[in-house]
């Protein structure tokens, strides 16, 4: 079958491998429809995250069933989204909801990001891929719901949602700031994790959204999603005005994240949702200490949140597609994997 291999920045290759095969009851052999490009695709691609090839890439997919074992609630032909992180259900971090961190795969395990676990599982930008333990990895696509909608949910959607969802239903109403950035912006930004938090924000019914970004193209997407916009301008020694509920920091500098601390009202949640490049970074503790901060930062739990994802998508009121800059076919995935854009979605067949 083939396989699209990201060799080193700027080059990828389609390979022929040997297609995968079920081993075991609870097994699934998966045919991806739409990839989407994750937020750190993007970055590895452009060799700004150092990751070392040769291995498979894509790992943001809803895709149909192809074969399953007989313990798997699905047959072929139904579609189904497939969670970035292998996760098994059964351990003691699966059964916790750390389905990031599961105990039957070394820890990172992921398609299409070999690197970040030392072992290769395949990529969504593939023929076909091999799901193991697929009687809890795979979800239903709710009926209706479009796969090129849908694409970017088993990880940068997901990412957006577990900033804001917990934090919301405990302050139902509360304020929510997301501090936005991107390809253009002085700090590595999650350009299109940061704009699904603010659209998540928007259907959970958040007392008040606003987005800030110094991209015109992102502000105006975060505004058809229904929040309010503005510039960052941090360059230009923006402090912080007000203080918000719950904050998102999805832009990788410490002039942000000082910014986002700032900006988080007395008891407030600061989710950070985009990776630090550099070893150590400034970090106002005494601020942060005075307001009894939360703070929380890693990789999202991927399983554990995909149900409430797409039950928001499916209900209408989350519309992620304002998100998408474009649509490709697979074939022109190792071209366009480098181009500027907070989101594109690879399809099997274009519409």
């Amino acid at each position: 079958m083939r396989q699209l291999t990201f060799i080193e920045p700027g080059k990828f290759e389609w390979h022929d491998v040997p297609a995968p095969r079920i081993s075991s009851d609870t097994d699934a052999i998966v045919r991806p429809l739409t990839v989407a490009r994750c937020d750190l695709d993007f970055y590895i691609a452009r060799g700004i995250a150092r990751h070392r090839g040769p291995f498979a890439f894509g790992h943001e997919t809803i895709g149909e069933v192809v074969e399953a074992g007989p313990a798997v609630p699905f047959r072929p032909g139904e579609r189904v989204a497939v969670p970035f992180q292998l996760s098994c259900g059964r351990c003691a971090n699966c059964q916790r909801g750390f389905t990031n961190s599961c105990s039957s795969f070394p820890f990172g395990a992921a398609y299409g990001l070999k690197a970040t676990s030392g072992t290769e599982f395949g990529g969504a930008l593939s023929d076909l891929i091999y799901v193991p333990f697929a009687d809890h990895m795979l979800l239903p696509l709710p009926a209706g719901v479009d796969p090129i909608v849908a694409a970017s949910a088993p990880d940068n959607i997901a990412d957006g949602w577990r900033a804001v969802q917990p934090h919301l239903q405990a302050r139902p109403g509360g304020s929510v700031l997301v501090v936005g950035g991107g390809e253009n912006s002085d700090g590595l930004g999650a350009m299109s994790v940061g704009l699904y938090a603010a659209g998540a924000a928007v259907a959970l019914m958040a007392g008040e959204v606003l987005y800030l970004d110094d991209d015109e193209n992102r502000r105006q997407r975060a505004r058809l999603m229904g929040a309010t916009v503005d510039r960052l301008a941090l360059a230009e020694g923006r402090s912080a005005e007000r203080q918000f509920d719950i904050v998102v920091l999805a832009l990788g500098s410490d002039a942000a994240l000082q910014f986002a601390i700032q900006s988080t009202g007395p008891n407030g949640v600061l989710t950070s949702v985009t990776i630090f490049l550099d070893r150590t970074n400034a970090v106002p503790l005494t601020r942060a200490y005075t307001k009894g901060l939360t703070f929380l930062t890693g990789r999202v739990n991927s399983r554990s949140v995909l149900p409430g994802v797409l039950a928001c998508i499916a209900c209408g009121a989350f519309h992620p597609e304002h998100v998408t800059s474009r649509t490709f076919t697979f074939d022109q995935a190792a071209d366009a994997m480098t181009e500027a854009g907070p989101k594109f979605v690879f399809c099997r067949q274009l519409r």
